[in-house]
């Protein structure tokens, strides 16, 4: 695996826009629900989940990632991680996994299920046509509904970064929960972030 990204793409005006920070948003919550001692985030991006983690709770956060001039705790591949046993209640890969041909989802994914003690979280990402409706009354809870359709898909071309993405041709979404479960996790959930419907949230278990 190779760097893709240079590190000044990680610019605030022309990375974070709304949509991301409310992945973000999904991340830390995630994070936060299993309650776990230690976390390994692989792929930092612009370190919103390890800064929020090291100043505001006593997580023993590592981070992991190929592009040195990102200063990770760790450099190394998410092909080949540099642990000889699980060492991570949690280990994270967001918006991550896309960037290698998906002939090497499985086995990264297994990878994944050999560092970690207990609990995968992976966000990839999600092409189809959305519908979303939020409704605010007064006194009463807040309503929404959404619905993420791949209704015609189209086929996927090689942007320089993603080499897939579900819903495309020949990546449906039960094909990434295949993979899923023969690289031994279980699905606690999956979603589509309402905010953020790029943002497809898988919360594994290793099994």
């Amino acid at each position: 695996m190779k760097k893709q990204v240079e590190k000044n793409a990680y610019n605030f005006k022309k990375y974070c826009d709304i949509d991301r920070w409310n992945s973000y948003w999904h991340q830390i919550k995630e994070v936060l629900d299993l309650k776990p001692n230690s976390v390994l985030e692989i792929g930092i991006g612009d370190k919103v989940l390890g800064g929020y983690l090291k100043n505001n709770t006593g997580i023993n956060y590592q981070s992991l990632d190929i592009a040195e001039d990102l200063q990770p705790d760790i450099l190394g591949n998410v092909e080949n991680l540099p642990f000889l046993r699980p060492s991570f209640d949690i280990v994270c890969a967001f918006e991550i996994l896309e960037h290698l041909p998906f002939n090497k989802f499985n086995t990264t994914l297994k990878e994944l299920h050999r560092v970690t003690n207990k609990y995968v979280i992976i966000s990839l990402p999600r092409w189809g046509r959305y519908f979303s409706i939020e409704l605010r009354l007064p006194g009463l809870k807040k309503i929404k509904w959404h619905y993420k359709a791949n209704l015609f898909p189209i086929k996927h071309e090689f942007n320089g970064q993603h080499y897939w993405e579900i819903g495309k041709k020949k990546y449906p979404l039960k094909l990434i929960k295949k993979a899923i479960k023969q690289a031994g996790f279980g699905i606690v959930k999956d979603y589509v972030v309402f905010e953020s419907p790029y943002h497809h949230f898988f919360i594994l278990v290793k099994q």
